[in-house]
């Protein structure tokens, strides 16, 4: 967020929400503790003029690199946990009917997801000022797209693989 403009703490929050928000979370309680710590270390500047919570931040060049840095070397993801997987691994204890509405309900979830990622790849194209970075931010709106795809998709497999009896 900080490396494309500067903003405030809450600003962080929402444009990480708007944007990464789909594959990546960070709370307010994370946000303000780590301002603070970049501000000492010096790789972001918070405007001299603003106090508390609407102090706008601006990352500094070694801040920059110091992101560069993080992005080369972060480490990889934990494993996956999805609950859904879970209940239908033990699905037999809980019902073909039930598990059927859990897939529904994922299902549907899935399709909003994907007006969600059209909609913000339409307001990723019709943003100006940002054409540098327009490429990769529709590549991880592409990558939702296929996951969600996949996931109505499987979902439509999923469903009629149960048995049909309770």
């Amino acid at each position: 967020a900080l490396s494309v403009e500067a903003m405030t703490g809450y600003e962080i929050h929402q444009n990480i929400e708007a944007t990464i928000g789909h594959f990546w979370h960070e709370s307010f309680g994370q946000i303000y503790p780590v301002l603070k710590d970049l501000e000492r270390t010096g790789l972001v500047r918070a405007d001299p003029a603003a106090t508390g919570r609407g102090r706008q931040f601006t990352i500094t060049p070694n801040g920059i690199e110091e992101l560069k840095d993080l992005l080369v070397n972060v480490g990889s993801s934990p494993p996956p946990r999805n609950t859904l997987l879970l209940q239908l691994f033990f699905g037999r204890l809980l019902g073909p009917a039930w598990c059927r509405e859990r897939i529904a309900e994922a299902r549907r979830e899935a399709e909003a997801q994907l007006a969600i990622f059209d909609a913000i790849a339409a307001e990723i194209a019709s943003e100006e000022g940002y054409e540098q970075h327009r490429e990769y931010w529709m590549s991880t709106v592409e990558f939702g797209r296929i996951m969600a795809r996949a996931l109505v998709d499987w979902a439509d497999v999923a469903v009629t693989s149960l048995p049909t009896e309770e």
